[in-house]
């Protein structure tokens, strides 16, 4: 998926930017706080429907109106163009392809999907379960046609027990188990062999992207000890009653990075996390381009978070997997080969080369 056109109104302090963008490499450069994460942002916000630096819809709006809006003239594989849109006001939202309104902002996921590295990356190794579970579900979420099923119908019944658990309905436990464990079970699968394809292509991404770190393991924790999900559901009812919850599951799934017998997290350094932080968001952008479909690759502020030689592995690593780069950062760059440079100054974006 190539940007061809992007367009943000009222998004943040960005009053109305329209840029057109080059297929190949776009570098936005400014003072801290002139708007180019908010570029980012915006088209980050367009694919997924949030926002990688905030939870409150509220400051993502502007100052000129209660919404903001967010337009991509988007170029797919084989040429065909999708017009996307976003508009949000409050709790509303309106999504709109080629025309047409969409009913789940999923489609819009499905549209454009988009690779994201900033600042908070290294949260992928030394930050919570949630944010390791969520870079595995996006690889699903686009290389497994059920998935978003599986998904949804896991967190239905997931949330039906726990409402059972707190209502103390033990008579519903056995019906809401069995069809718990059945998404559960297919779900892990999918994740436990997503996690798989990934830990055999690390290795080449690390060395590709001159990482200079040992070897990483990679394992998925499905989230529950010992054999079928059912049987542990069963084994842990009355500890589950007596805290109202469901305390083991995929909802608790995680991603285990260790070198040799070491929790990644306890070894590395922080700059060394977020090397493998991205290698591990490389890798996965890879494995979405062996699929036939290209996503938009986003290395937001990439120059304070790597030296020259990390930042210029990184980039031509991402340049080498054929998908459009973004770059943003505070320093006026002239990268080598066919670009697009872009001066972002109090919200306003002015092409320079």
């Amino acid at each position: 998926m190539i940007i061809r056109k992007l367009q943000a109104e009222n998004f943040r302090n960005l009053q109305r930017v329209e840029l057109a963008a080059h297929p190949r490499l776009n570098y936005l450069y400014g003072a801290n706080g002139a708007g180019k994460t908010s570029i980012l942002e915006s088209m980050v916000v367009l694919a997924r429907g949030r926002s990688f630096r905030t939870t409150q819809t509220a400051e993502l709006i502007g100052p000129d109106s209660g919404t903001f809006r967010v337009f991509a003239l988007a170029e797919a594989e084989n040429g065909a163009v999708q017009r996307l849109g976003l508009e949000r006001s409050g709790k509303r939202w309106r999504g709109r392809r080629n025309g047409e309104d969409l009913s789940q902002l999923s489609q819009l996921t499905r549209s454009l999907p988009l690779v994201l590295m900033e600042p908070d990356s290294h949260l992928l190794i030394s930050g919570p379960p949630e944010v390791r579970r969520r870079y595995v579900d996006w690889g699903m979420f686009h290389v497994e046609p059920g998935f978003l099923e599986t998904w949804r119908n896991l967190a239905r019944a997931l949330k039906q027990r726990n409402a059972a658990l707190r209502g103390n309905q033990a008579n519903m436990l056995d019906s809401l188990d069995a069809v718990m464990a059945q998404h559960a079970e297919l779900l892990s699968k999918h994740r436990h062999h997503h996690t798989e394809i990934i830990a055999r292509n690390l290795q080449p991404m690390l060395a590709a992207v001159n990482s200079g770190l040992p070897d990483i393991a990679v394992r998925y924790q499905r989230g529950w000890s010992g054999g079928d999900y059912l049987d542990a559901l069963r084994a842990n009812r009355v500890r589950d009653i007596e805290r109202g919850m469901t305390l083991s599951g995929p909802h608790r799934a995680d991603l285990e990075f260790t070198c040799g017998d070491v929790p990644a997290r306890s070894l590395l350094s922080r700059g060394e996390q977020k090397v493998l932080a991205a290698a591990l968001l490389l890798t996965q952008a890879e494995l979405l381009v062996s699929t036939g479909e290209k996503p938009v690759i986003l290395l937001d502020d990439l120059a304070s978070e790597f030296d020259r030689f990390h930042f210029d592995s990184v980039l031509q690593r991402a340049l080498t997997i054929g998908c459009q780069v973004w770059v943003s950062g505070t320093q006026e760059e002239h990268p080598a080969g066919a670009c697009s440079v872009f001066h972002v100054e109090q919200g306003r974006v002015r092409e320079v080369i």
